[in-house]
């Protein structure tokens, strides 16, 4: 027998003489990974079930805000269209005239550019004289409750109509005059079907109901008509949802909010500010379980290659030492290649360092124009406004020969003019970081003039504003055009806060003490990030309404005044802004 043989043999015998000893290592090892791996996915389910459950209720409220909104904004838009219709002179020419051989075309126009279903004219018994849809003519609606109540009431009446054929028909009619002869109704129909249309084109069903609790529009075609209980429990064919919740095992560590054929559903409910009208949603939680299988899958993947490892470890620990060699020397090449290409890199980085320089000084100016042009669009929009106020009511004097108010009109014109070349050259001081000339304001009639600036967006509004101020004045070192324009940006944010809200109210108290402090309280909805609220360009309006500048331009001119603005949300409600301001004292000045 060979050495070699005998090497084999001691080792053979080693190996025999101890087999216990490897077997129960085996055995712990395994233990230990299989029971890190119950724990490991059972916690992780939990986990992630509730997080990804709760960003898709979160996803889920954002669009049904998001298609509430859409829904109001395309019924509101579309209430005003019959009065408009009503005046018209076309139309009411052709019923005083009974030619109606261009009222149809006349309304097939309307129709394309004002987007609606469908428009009808109907002659005072009922007749549809022109239309739309030119296969409706001649047709008699003189029951038709739409027509009755319209040719009774002097308003707008909207109406829920039911389809023969399913579904319904959402109507404004509204009464044609001429003179004080009511001479016919015009009838303009919504297209809400195609909410329905883009609504089916995600995983969502989506529910929207009346006052009385029926469905009026909803993703699935067999709802409609239904109340939510009865739509709910309804055995519908086979749906989107339907394949869905099928498609994926409901396993979730949170309960349901509803049931759709007998399946656990998130279900979201906001409220439509018209008529009663509510929406619901009803989400499957496919996406929750997409998400979580994924990562469970991974972490199973990995526990697998670990298990594995394991046993290669221990089937090939010399082999494994020869190939982590061969790794290591492998990682070292590629580590040294990896070496001169990053050397290689910093040599052309170096070179283009110069141009890169240039090109972020650049960079730097134009974030600063960019910076000062929405400034400026920001600070002259509200005497833009009020100049178009001022021209319309001019031009109605005009015609009315009552040129002396006109006059007075076109004196607050010339007064808004001075003040925008004002504001521009106050902006172009703020960006430059100067300083203004200042001089003893008092802020009595810096809030009445901003008042009197603000005044066709509060009547529009029908804003009511409370006053709470000092009988004597209170003075502060300032400049009069910074000041006012403080308190025009604190009176429109304050307007944009309550226009949700059914009776806007606007409380301003002026106080005088150590400091001089004025107050503007909101009735809204409050502030839901103050940490941010004073940052540039952050705003929560909707895009067009504003650029999130007010806020931060105003606590830059308090600031630069000596002064400090603050916000909070007051205890009975909506948002209130504090100014504080150095007092002026005329003696003590004098005296220094």
């Amino acid at each position: 027998m060979s050495s070699e043989d005998n090497t084999t043999a001691r080792s053979g015998r080693s190996w025999g003489r101890r087999p216990g000893h490897i077997t129960w290592r085996v055995r712990m090892v395994l233990m230990a990974l299989f029971g890190l791996a119950v724990v490991t996915v059972w916690t992780t389910n939990s986990l992630l079930t509730e997080r990804f459950t709760s960003t898709t209720r979160n996803r889920a409220e954002l669009r049904l805000a998001l298609y509430s909104g859409n829904l109001l904004s395309e019924l509101r838009r579309n209430a005003i269209v019959p009065q408009l219709l009503a005046r018209d002179p076309a139309l009411i020419g052709a019923l005083n005239s009974s030619d109606y051989t261009a009222s149809s075309q006349r309304l097939i126009s309307f129709k394309d550019e004002i987007g609606v279903a469908s428009l009808q004219l109907l002659d005072r018994d009922g007749r549809i004289v022109a239309a739309t849809d030119r296969e409706k003519l001649g047709a008699q609606l003189r029951n038709a409750s739409y027509f009755v109540d319209a040719m009774r009431a002097d308003a707008t009446i909207f109406s829920t109509i039911e389809r023969e054929a399913g579904g319904y028909q959402f109507l404004y009619s509204r009464r044609i005059e001429s003179g004080t002869n009511v001479m016919g109704v015009v009838v303009v129909e919504v297209d809400l079907r195609k909410f329905e249309r883009a609504w089916a084109g995600i995983s969502d069903a989506v529910i929207v109901t009346d006052s009385n609790g029926t469905i009026v529009l909803a993703t699935e075609n067999q709802w409609r008509g239904l109340s939510e209980e009865d739509a709910l429990s309804r055995e519908t064919p086979e749906s989107a949802i339907e394949r869905a919740i099928r498609a994926t095992a409901d396993w979730t560590a949170l309960p349901p909010d509803a049931y759709v054929l007998g399946e656990g559903v998130m279900r979201m409910e906001t409220r439509i500010p018209f008529r009663g009208w509510r929406m619901a949603s009803f989400t499957t939680y496919a996406s929750v379980r997409e998400k979580v299988n994924g990562v469970l899958a991974l972490e199973i993947m990995g526990f697998a290659i670990l298990l594995s490892l394991v046993f290669y470890a221990l089937s090939r620990r010399t082999a494994l030492r020869m190939m982590l060699f061969q790794r290591e020397s492998v990682e070292l090449r590629a580590l040294n290649t990896r070496l001169q290409r990053e050397i290689a890199e910093r040599e052309r980085v170096q070179e283009t360092l110069a141009v890169t320089e240039q090109t972020l000084a650049q960079s730097s100016k134009l974030a600063a124009l960019g910076e000062m042009s929405a400034a400026v669009s920001h600070e002259l929009n509200q005497p833009l406004a009020a100049m178009k106020t001022y021209l319309a009511g001019a031009r109605l004097l005009l015609n009315r020969n009552r040129p002396d108010e006109a006059m007075a009109a076109f004196k607050r014109i010339d007064g808004l003019i001075e003040r925008m070349g004002a504001i521009t050259r106050q902006l172009k001081s703020y960006a430059r970081k100067g300083t203004d000339s200042l001089a003893p304001v008092n802020l009595n009639e810096a809030l009445s003039s901003s008042l009197s600036m603000m005044e066709p967006q509060l009547r529009q509004r029908a804003v009511r504003i409370t006053q709470i101020l000092p009988t004597e004045p209170v003075l502060v070192l300032a400049d009069r055009v910074r000041i006012e324009q403080v308190i025009i940006n604190l009176l429109r944010n304050a307007i944009d806060a309550t226009k949700s809200v059914q009776d806007p109210e606007i409380e301003i108290l002026l106080a005088k003490g150590e400091t001089a402090r004025l107050s503007v309280r909101d009735n809204g909805h409050g502030i839901e990030d103050p940490d941010q609220l004073f940052e540039p360009f952050y705003t929560t309006k909707q895009p067009g309404d504003g650029v999130g500048l007010g806020l931060a331009i105003s606590s830059g001119i308090v600031g630069d005044l000596g002064g400090r603005l603050t916000a909070r949300n007051g205890q009975a409600g909506g948002a209130v802004f504090d100014v504080q301001l150095p007092i002026y004292e005329p003696a003590q000045d004098a005296a220094e």
